[in-house]
């Protein structure tokens, strides 16, 4: 159609389409009458001043995961690979989240980023925490110091609760070690096996308590493959009625082209199982190429009642 030919009323009412449509979507605002969304996202060396860390990024690079986070739209993030809480609120800022962070002390690790580099930018802290929308409620509880093993370079695992209507819902947080994604023959797989039954022991507390629980975050391991032996662990001898949910299990892995499996998850026990909206389980789509990503990771994310 030309538009020299159309009535006034009808291109105004054109307009008024085409800007709804550019208009972004309404923010979760109200939590207490929706779903609660949460989320796992690693954002890949996230240092807290420009120009910093294994992932140098400039302001540009901030305000771009700062619109990420707003299209993501959760109401609870565990996040890791970040610096410190001032690193966390430059991408969940602080009139929208309050950013809980591990207390764990700063490691030995340090250095340059590229192996065997003699220049260049320097490794940064790594730690892990929670950003939780304004307006819900939450508590902190002691981390899950146990998990790292008594070794400073690993992370705690972070523990709150998230309370909704009176129905609470208990989230731990957390990292482990790299390099034993698959099978046994990893020099890091003693390591990460070690802290397997750490986990358990949370997890079996849990379902004594009858809580309705949710582990989440990068696991490092690819625990929805068949057979996997972290995933027989992590299920064994458990005390509730019911089964670990891994949330994203049957569902492939899209960030990386080369990755076809999940090492982060989402993973539901006690009461929590039943609370998942089936089905809700999404990994978020960057929509722009993978050299592109502003993480290495992409976040991923359920629906829980």
């Amino acid at each position: 159609m030309n538009i020299r030919h159309v009535t006034k009323p009808t291109l105004a009412a054109l307009l008024a389409i085409i800007l709804a449509a550019c208009a972004p979507s309404a923010p979760r605002t109200d939590v207490s009458t929706q779903p609660l969304k949460i989320a796992s996202w690693n954002l890949e060396h996230l240092a807290a001043d420009d120009g910093m860390g294994c992932r140098p990024r400039t302001e540009a690079d901030y305000a771009t995961l700062r619109g990420y986070v707003e299209r993501l739209d959760a109401d609870v993030i565990a996040f890791a690979e970040v610096e410190n809480a001032k690193a966390a609120a430059r991408v969940f800022t602080p009139d929208k989240y309050t950013v809980l962070m591990s207390a764990r002390p700063g490691g030995v690790r340090h250095g340059f980023c590229k192996r065997d580099a003699t220049s260049g930018p320097t490794i940064r802290k790594q730690d892990l925490g929670f950003a939780i929308r304004k307006g819900l409620r939450y508590e902190k509880h002691e981390e899950l110091k146990d998990i790292a093993l008594g070794n400073p370079d690993l992370r705690w695992g972070v523990d709150i609760s998230v309370d909704r209507g009176g129905q609470p819902l208990r989230l731990l947080g957390v990292h482990l070690k790299s390099g034993c994604s698959a099978g046994d023959s990893s020099g890091a797989c003693p390591v990460l096996f070690d802290q397997v039954p750490v986990l358990h022991r949370w997890i079996a507390q849990r379902e004594q308590d009858r809580s309705a629980f949710i582990v989440l975050g990068d696991f490092n391991r690819r625990l929805a493959i068949a057979g996997d032996s972290v995933w027989k662990d992590l299920n064994a001898n458990l005390p509730g009625q019911v089964a670990l949910v891994n949330a994203g299990a049957g569902v492939g892995a899209s960030c990386k082209q080369r990755y076809p499996d999940f090492i982060d998850h989402i993973v539901l026990g006690g009461t929590g199982v039943a609370r998942v909206q089936p089905g809700s389980f999404a990994e978020f789509d960057y929509g722009v190429p993978e050299p592109q990503h502003p993480s290495d990771h992409c976040p991923i994310s359920v629906l829980v009642n």
